[in-house]
């Protein structure tokens, strides 16, 4: 199969591909999705296919506008939707009873259903092109970091899916979070750009999993939500994360950065724009300022990309502090390293 990569201006294309059950790569404020009919089992199967996913990881149901929600959702309550009401359009997915005609192929076997409507106007563009609700996880190999622009779905996508949309880099550059309301309280699966802090603003009380705020890999998980079960976001070389003082962290870096560079091993470190300079040793990355976390987020799987392309063996990140959005910085981390955690 050979790929198209190609500008906005094909999304009669794009949606004439959707409606036949094929696959299509678009961009989104958080990360590239992957989209296919949601409400057709075989497109679905073959975005499984396509990403190498586990088939009992649910796929997020992306919508247009609020009238098809009633297409996936068998009710919505008055919390779920006063929520939406507050961040819809926008990077937050919703949990909610699935409706019978939704197949069990896109939500991975589960009665509920994650949906949400994107606010990148190329991505609600092309639901509304295709007359499809779409799912679509990231567009990339399954475990691999999340692909923020189009170059980076080609790379995995390459002779997989007929068509990718550039539409250029994206914005957030992480997933959505994402918040289960199928009970009484809101429960957070996965952290995102909207935080607790944020959600608790507009419905009180508001939990979290603790599946996915552990500092091990859960066991015995069933995913509610993707991401929930299995390691994401990992790069080729073997990631460790330290936290700690940050001169004791610095410090520690450096000198596992020497030791392997003695020994014979490609070595990278992932820093801070204000800890760049007290690194000298191994191919140093920033991956912005901690005075502005959405600049971490938004260059996270880029860094972990390129560490990729430069053949790394080893790479030493230094941590971040769990709240707010680095809360949801974290938790990419902590999977991509695959729970590998120094604490100086």
């Amino acid at each position: 199969m050979k790929t198209k990569l190609v500008k906005m201006d094909a999304l009669p294309e794009a949606g004439e591909i959707i409606r036949a059950g094929g696959l299509v790569a678009f961009p989104t404020e958080t990360v590239y999705g992957l989209g296919a009919d949601a409400m057709n089992s075989e497109a679905a199967a073959r975005i499984y296919q396509a990403k190498g996913r586990p088939s009992d990881n649910p796929l997020i149901v992306h919508i247009a506008d609020m009238d098809q929600l009633d297409l996936v959702a068998r009710e919505v309550p008055p919390l779920a939707r006063k929520i939406m009401e507050t961040f819809w359009p926008g990077p937050l997915t919703v949990i909610l009873n699935k409706k019978d005609e939704v197949p069990d192929g896109t939500t991975g076997g589960l009665k509920t259903v994650a949906v949400r409507m994107p606010s990148h106007p190329d991505a609600r563009a092309l639901i509304r092109e295709s007359g499809r609700v779409i799912a679509a996880p990231s567009a990339n190999t399954s475990g691999r970091p999340s692909p923020t622009t189009a170059l980076h779905v080609l790379e995995d996508m390459d002779g997989k899916i007929p068509m990718i949309l550039d539409g250029g880099p994206v914005g957030i550059g992480i997933e959505s979070t994402i918040v289960d309301m199928t009970g009484e309280i809101p429960m957070i699966l996965r952290p995102g750009y909207i935080t607790k802090e944020m959600l608790e603003e507009v419905a009180g009380e508001v939990r979290v999993d603790p599946a996915v705020s552990g500092r091990q890999m859960p066991e015995h998980v069933v995913a509610k939500a993707p991401g929930m079960k299995y390691r994401h976001y990992a790069p080729k070389g073997k990631l460790t994360l330290v936290e700690g003082d940050t001169d004791k962290v610095v410090d520690k870096i450096s000198r596992l950065a020497k030791e392997k560079e003695r020994e014979g091993f490609r070595v990278g470190i992932i820093a801070t724009d204000e800890t760049m300079d007290r690194y000298h040793t191994g191919i140093r990355k920033s991956i912005g300022s901690r005075e502005n976390p959405d600049t971490v987020a938004a260059h996270l799987y880029g860094i972990l990309r390129e560490c990729d392309d430069l053949d790394l063996d080893y790479i030493y990140s230094e941590s971040f502090f769990e709240k707010g959005l680095g809360n949801a910085i974290m938790n990419r981390m902590l999977k991509a390293a695959g729970y590998h955690l120094i604490t100086v």
